[in-house]
């Protein structure tokens, strides 16, 4: 028998093809281009919106976009991101997060089935928040971020912690120090002279270091302060909570105590300015596109009438209230760059090379406003969702601003539920609408927002009024059942 005439088995012939091809793989990852990128980005990068010069970046240089000199990867279209960081994940999970422990606390304290357990705190901060609005609406933006913070330190901590305590306002310092170390650029001469991270405060150009400090400083008292009052209130018979019951759970093991305190922490950090944002943004939208608002009102006087306020229940028969909220998450997602990735090991993607520990970056605000995937991307329009095949109601995992793959926001489900409570509660009791001036002409409203690592509205006035006497009662009993 001749060496052709040897019969070979079809796996066998898979199985030497698929050794070959990944020896190929192997042999060529490290000759294959880079992706294409600007050859030169120290100091190009500022605080002003880089996520629109990113934008720009794609335009010029494609799908995927490098930037060699800080081995930075800019993903700006959502199928690149899927592909990356969803099907591959396994490689695009990593990233400076806490630790493990910490991502299965919450996972399993935020996962959807545990969410009905914030539901009573939800609707009554959302409703204080409506009371507030109509009682003093030239503080509206106050008022929805008191309404993010004080959501978390009921709803997980037992706390009533008014506006006023210093601890918020501590917090949302942290907030933006976070927020600002976040964003690229900020610290030109760092990204320039990495190794000054090891010099000490006095050494020129080390200033960052006094704004970790405070940071720091305000951590440890954000971690420890309402943890112990959470505990104490529950060891004195004074109520429970879901921190408390946790920490009671495991009192011997000093590691978890730790973690617990973390996801407290970190959990108020999250929604004290992206569910603020979210909520901002949508109460924005209505004063500049009062056709959606009367829409959507009209849509709730009819499914749910007008003697009772909105509850999760409604949510199915609103779909043009569903189409409102998927649009203010497109179009104004609080997170505009998420959060980045961190490759394990070097990987391949359309002939491009990606290398190990490189920082994936998702643009979320440039595939949410990409022309191929959402007509008129700059402008806000609800009926886009309700127009589409899949219809208003989409899957949580296609609201991009919650970011992707195993990485995405643990709160995710809490943090949507607010915001939606927020949105059809007050379209059911409250117009909002461009404030006046002493002459009855319209003040405008410039619409821009913050530059940061967390977007929201900056400051404007608008004119905020119950939609009716009826609505205005229904404000005023929600809350007043509650004292």
């Amino acid at each position: 028998m001749t060496l052709h005439e040897i019969p070979v088995s079809p796996l066998l012939v898979l199985l030497v093809a698929a050794i070959a091809a990944f020896g190929f793989f192997r042999s060529h990852r490290h000759v294959l281009p880079y992706p294409p990128g600007p050859n030169d980005t120290i100091g190009t990068i500022s605080t002003f919106d880089p996520w629109v010069q990113y934008q720009k970046w794609g335009k010029e240089f494609g799908e995927l976009i490098y930037i060699h000199d800080r081995n930075i990867l800019i993903l700006n279209h959502s199928h690149v991101a899927i592909d990356l960081l969803e099907r591959r994940a396994r490689i695009y999970s990593d990233r400076p997060v806490t630790p493990i422990m910490d991502l299965k606390l919450f996972q399993q304290n935020f996962r959807q089935a545990a969410i009905p357990r914030f539901f009573p705190a939800q609707y009554s901060k959302v409703h204080e928040c409506l009371y507030n609005l109509i009682a003093t609406p030239e503080n509206f933006m106050k008022h929805t971020i008191a309404v993010s913070q004080q959501l978390i330190y009921s709803s997980l901590y037992g706390l009533n912690i008014s506006p006023e305590n210093a601890l918020p306002s501590k917090s949302v310092e942290a907030v933006e120090l976070l927020g600002e170390s976040l964003v690229r650029g900020t610290f030109p001469l760092l990204d320039r002279l990495p190794w000054l991270v090891y010099m000490p405060s006095w050494f020129p150009g080390c200033g960052f270091h006094k704004k970790a400090d405070r940071f720091r400083s305000i951590m440890q008292e954000v971690d420890n302060i309402p943890f112990e009052m959470a505990v104490n209130n529950f060891k004195n018979g004074l109520g429970t909570s879901l921190i408390a019951e946790l920490a009671m759970a495991c009192q011997e093991n000093a590691a978890e105590i730790e973690a617990i305190k973390s996801m407290g922490t970190i959990s108020f950090l999250a929604a004290a300015d992206t569910t603020m944002a979210s909520i901002s943004s949508f109460l924005l939208c209505m004063c500049l596109n009062p056709e959606a608002q009367r829409k959507g009102q009209e849509e709730l006087d009819r499914i749910v009438g007008r003697d009772r306020l909105p509850t999760f229940k409604d949510r199915r028969s609103l779909p043009y209230a569903e189409a409102i909220y998927q649009e203010v998450m497109r179009l104004h997602p609080p997170l505009p760059l998420s959060l980045s990735h961190t490759s394990i090991e070097d990987d391949m993607y359309h002939g491009y090379f990606i290398p190990k520990g490189c920082e994936v970056i998702p643009n979320v605000w440039a595939m949410n406003r990409d022309p191929d995937v959402y007509y008129e991307p700059d402008k806000f329009i609800p009926e886009r969702f309700l127009e589409s095949e899949k219809g208003p109601f989409r899957n949580i995992h296609e609201i991009y601003a919650f970011g992707f793959g195993r990485r995405v926001c643990a709160g995710r489900h809490m943090a949507e539920n607010t915001v939606w409570l927020a949105i059809a509660s007050v379209l059911a009791t409250i117009t909002l609408g461009k404030a006046k001036d002493e002459k009855g002409d319209e003040i405008n409203i410039s619409g821009e927002f913050t530059h940061g690592y967390f977007c929201h509205p900056k400051p404007y006035q608008c004119s905020i009024v119950p939609r009716s006497p009826l609505a205005k009662d229904l404000i005023v009993t929600a809350t007043s059942t509650k004292e």
